[in-house]
């Protein structure tokens, strides 16, 4: 028997216990499917009351670009996400680049969050003004946050069960005064799909807002080292976490949209607040609301957590001035800074509407989800001139379809959202020549633990590696938010 030592890059690793039914609860408690219902108005405002389509288009694009995810997760089974895939694929440098696009989506997605549990509260208590629930809502998440508070997986089965619990009821309750008005031919109808106001230019628009509901259905990339047989395991989850919750946003969209039908709104803000009312009285509302804001409040506690520890990441790996963003609180261990940058931040929701701040956290996520699917049709002719074959169908032909989608979906966004995107992008392009010496030397590499100790086509001139002692696992540049993401500790 061989007593050689182990290698030195051997590290006590986490057990592998998740199976793919695991994976894919776990995906679609990221995903917060009650969300729907909170921008319900806002994608039927947009769309002309032909939300149902909207949220088809989305989940086209979203299964194109999940097959890609699919297919880098198998190839770089590690939590890095869009920034990892990018950069090992087509450069170092457009990886950063897509990663600091990611940051926009980190840095926005609290606000929204906090914008959207506003909006609804604010209908519920008319005589309270909008700006005291934001302002609430980011005292409170980011005190709790910078004393160290963590939503543990137990609590995401309880969030996801109470979710799951409101949209049932909410659909029964749809169906059910569709059929007491309209009789069961009421329950079949195009117009949700297809109706006189509905243009495709405004489905294509909607469909763009509407892809906020999916972000995080490639969370589960961050569990990687706790799957069995990450590689087959993982691209089947992202795939049918995707599947799935579009299944669920199309049947939630397409009953209350029978209704509600048209896209005009009191309030779109806060639309589903009064379906809730008129479909099973104030008591129900009363549920829906509080179902909503709950999970609003939980979602943004994890999402504030979640983008201060990736700002820590960089900060701590020379991305970010380590200084500002690399330090933690001697007192709470908590990246301190970061979570009252981010809080600071959402107050710019007081002056922002649900429409173009949900564009915000969309920029970033097209982003990454065009760029995911261009890095795939990189890999396949990588590999090929390497001498290993891939299916040209699986590798280009539906990559670049994906890639199409969610570039034209892209340019579909707010246009408020896209100058502001572009802009920070420019900025992220000047970051990028600061630390890299103009241009002159790799960007540094935000450090990721390995699924596995093998990663296809990785070769080490693509890679710059953090020293040891910075070695731990950030939270993943995506646009997923997973609840479970705490700050270091």
């Amino acid at each position: 028997m061989s007593t050689a030592p182990a290698p030195a890059s051997a590290q006590p690793s986490l057990a592998r216990t998740l199976r793919l039914p695991s994976l894919v609860l776990f995906g679609l408690a990221y995903m917060t499917p009650l969300i729907v219902l909170g921008i319900f108005g806002v994608v039927a405002e947009t769309t002309g009351g032909a939300s149902a389509s909207a949220y088809l288009v989305a989940l086209v694009a979203m299964l194109f670009t999940a097959s890609s995810y699919g297919r880098m997760a198998a190839a770089y089974p590690v939590a890095g996400s869009a920034y990892t895939y990018v950069r090992r694929t087509i450069d170092p440098r457009v990886g950063f680049l897509v990663g600091w696009a990611v940051l926009l989506d980190y840095l926005f997605l609290p606000m929204v969050i906090w914008l959207i549990g506003a909006a609804y509260l604010e209908a519920q208590f008319p005589a309270v003004p909008g700006w005291v629930w934001i302002l609430g809502f980011i005292i409170v998440t980011t005190l709790l946050n910078i004393l160290g508070i963590k939503v543990a997986d137990r609590t995401n089965y309880i969030l996801m069960a109470f979710q799951v619990l409101v949209i049932v009821v909410f659909v029964g309750l749809s169906i059910g005064s569709v059929v007491a008005n309209q009789g069961a031919a009421g329950l079949f109808s195009a117009g949700p799909f297809l109706n006189s106001t509905a243009t495709f230019q405004g489905v294509t628009a909607g469909a763009a807002i509407a892809a906020y509901s999916f972000l995080g259905f490639d969370a589960v990339t961050t569990f990687t080292e706790e799957t069995i047989e990450p590689r087959k395991t993982v691209p089947r989850a992202i795939l049918l976490i995707a599947l799935i919750g579009g299944v669920i946003f199309i049947l939630v969209s397409y009953t209350t949209q029978l209704v509600h039908p048209g896209g005009q709104f009191h309030d779109a803000s806060s639309a589903a607040f009064d379906i809730a009312i008129t479909i099973g009285g104030n008591i129900f509302g009363s549920i829906f609301i509080a179902g909503l804001v709950v999970a609003q409040f939980a979602s943004g506690l994890a999402a504030q957590a979640s983008a201060a520890r990736l700002m820590f990441a960089m900060g701590r790996d020379g991305a970010l001035p380590r200084k500002v963003f690399g330090e933690l609180s001697r007192r709470f261990r908590s990246p301190v800074v970061n979570l009252v940058i981010i809080g600071v931040v959402g107050l710019v929701a007081m002056f922002l509407d649900v429409a173009t701040s949900t564009s915000f956290i969309n920029f970033g996520a097209f982003v990454a989800f065009t760029m995911v699917n261009v890095s795939v049709i990189v890999y396949y002719f990588r590999q090929r001139r390497a001498g290993h074959r891939h299916n040209v169908v699986l590798y280009v032909v539906l990559p670049a379809v994906g890639a199409i989608v969610t570039g034209y979906l892209l340019t579909r966004l707010d246009i408020n959202a896209i100058v502001l995107g572009l802009s920070w992008l420019v900025l992220g392009i000047i970051v990028l020549a600061i630390v890299t010496k103009g241009f002159r030397q790799l960007p540094p590499e935000i450090a990721y633990d390995e699924a596995d100790g093998e990663v296809a086509d990785a070769p080490p001139a693509d890679r710059v590696t953090a020293p040891a002692e910075q070695a731990a696992a950030s939270a993943p540049a995506s646009g997923s938010t997973p609840a479970s993401a705490r700050a270091p500790e």
